[in-house]
């Protein structure tokens, strides 16, 4: 197949390009250029999508994969600029997010749970209370400029190599550190993650069988927790003797921790968004692989994912928590 994928040098981008290539795929990248090019045997096409599309106004793919919309404007100039409702982009792809749900009550979301609504669908700011909105509107856009056929795919937090966030690679690197890692409740919170080279794989699987309509990849099953995460993480990195000490979400967050403060924790309340049911996904071959091998990925790799500076707690800020919070 000739596929366009818009972005495609970063994390999630790179990781569906990667497995395009590897499956024999004629992969055109559109991006505004990076100074280390990791794929040279793809077309690389340069420009910005907010600004200069002109350089698609010739080629014609049999599917367009977008991994880089956050505004649904981004989604209307692409369909423009690949001709009469994207025709010359063959089928769309959206990468979005399970974070275009509106707030959920329960376990088991599947594709059809309600989308969140924006106060303002004008606003084109993303930040923490606009992102899945924006993303919901980005869906919207996918199949009005596209059509029917288009494709959405909503993954959860995905990790593994190349992570710029540094929200798993936090924790792998800390429970390799070993010690007292310090960890807040609640540890019965939903959490699900998918690697990003298993997420390149089943998109590219996706777009080679033909698939339409929205999709959840998210892993492992629920009930998987935070606690579950770390566990299994701490077992294939830590060294031996590494323990874990849960502090209470209420008295963290009354001592002043908030959820910037540590990658993955969501406050003292359950956040369900990490309980998403994702069955279509299996249904199609989606078959993540265990988190104690991204873990271990991780932690080999350290060098092209690290951890941003100021990315969870440091040695004296655990230090504080454990007097201030009455472990459970």
């Amino acid at each position: 197949m000739r596929l366009l994928v818009i972005g495609g040098t970063r994390f999630v981008g790179r990781h569906i390009v990667d497995a395009a290539l590897a499956a024999g795929h004629e992969v055109t990248l559109f991006h505004r250029g990076a100074a280390d090019d990791p794929f040279p045997q793809a077309e690389h096409r340069h420009g910005d999508r907010d600004g200069d599309l002109a350089v698609l106004a010739e080629g014609e793919w049999d599917a367009t994969i977008d991994v880089c919309a956050y505004v649904p404007r981004q989604v209307r100039a692409l369909g423009d600029a690949l001709g009469l409702s994207g025709g010359r982009g063959g089928r769309y792809v959206l990468v979005s997010s399970v974070s275009v749900y509106a707030d959920a009550e329960g376990p088991g979301a599947t594709e059809d749970a309600p989308l969140a609504v924006l106060e303002d669908e004008d606003t084109e700011e993303v930040t923490g209370e606009t992102y899945g909105g924006l993303k919901a509107l980005c869906e919207y856009a996918a199949v009005e400029v596209f059509g029917t056929s288009a494709l959405v795919v909503r993954p959860t937090y995905v990790v593994g190599p190349y992570d710029p966030t540094g929200r798993y690679t936090y924790w792998v690197q800390r429970l390799a550190r070993g010690g007292e890692v310090v960890a807040v409740g609640p540890r019965e919170q939903p959490m699900q993650v998918v690697d990003g080279r298993d997420l390149g794989a089943f998109v590219v699987r996706l777009v080679e069988d033909g698939a339409s309509g929205a999709v959840h990849v998210a892993g492992p099953r629920s009930p998987y927790t935070l606690e579950d995460l770390l566990e299994e993480t701490r077992a294939a990195v830590a060294p031996e003797g590494t323990t874990i000490t849960w502090v209470d979400g209420a008295a963290a967050a009354a001592a002043g921790v908030t959820p910037a403060d540590l990658p993955l924790w969501h406050g003292p309340d359950l956040d369900w968004l990490g309980a998403v049911d994702p069955a279509a996904a299996f249904a199609r071959g989606f078959a993540p692989r265990p988190v104690g091998e991204t873990a271990a990925d991780v932690l080999a790799e350290r060098e092209v994912t690290p951890v941003p500076d100021g990315t969870g707690f440091s040695p004296e800020r655990e230090a504080e928590l454990l007097e201030a919070a009455e472990s459970l």
